[in-house]
C-alpha cells in the first residue's frame, strides 16, 4: 500500500498539470471612464459576453486607476479580452455611488462594446 501512494500522488500531479484549459485568443482593451470630464475611480469595470460570443466564461474585468484608466484582463488567462460583442458595466457599488444604477446592471447599461481582433486602445466610456 505504501508503494502505491507515491505512484498515485504522481498520477494526480500529472493529471492536474495536464488539465489546463486552452486559453482563448486575447487582444488588448484599454481606455478610460469619465463623468463630467473627470476620471471615474475607486471601482471596477466588467465586460459581459454577448450570447453570440464564443467565450462565455468569466467576465473580463479591470480595476479603475486614479486617472480613470483601465486595462482588461480575462481570468485566469491574463491581460486582454477575447474578440466579440459585450455589454459593459461598472461594479454595482460604484454605479450606486455615482447615482447611476443602470451602469451597474448588464440588462440596463447603455454601454456596449465590440472588440475587434486587433483590440481597442484608449477607448473612452462616458457616464452620462
Amino acid at each position: 500500500m505504501k508503494q502505491l501512494q507515491p505512484a498515485l500522488l504522481g498520477l494526480l500531479i500529472v493529471g492536474l498539470i495536464g488539465c489546463g484549459e486552452k486559453p482563448p485568443p486575447l487582444v488588448p482593451v484599454t481606455g478610460k471612464v469619465v463623468m463630467q470630464n473627470k476620471p471615474v475611480t475607486a471601482g471596477n469595470i466588467f465586460l459581459h459576453p454577448d450570447a453570440g460570443n464564443d467565450y462565455q466564461k468569466d467576465k473580463p474585468s479591470s480595476q479603475l486607476q486614479l486617472d480613470g484608466s483601465f486595462t482588461f484582463k480575462t481570468f485566469p488567462f491574463g491581460e486582454g479580452v477575447p474578440p466579440g460583442k459585450y455589454k459593459v458595466t461598472l461594479s454595482p457599488e460604484l454605479a450606486g455611488r455615482l447615482k447611476k444604477p443602470t451602469y451597474g446592471d448588464p440588462s440596463k447599461t447603455p454601454w456596449s462594446l465590440e472588440v475587434p481582433s486587433t483590440g481597442l486602445k484608449e477607448y473612452i466610456l462616458e457616464v452620462k
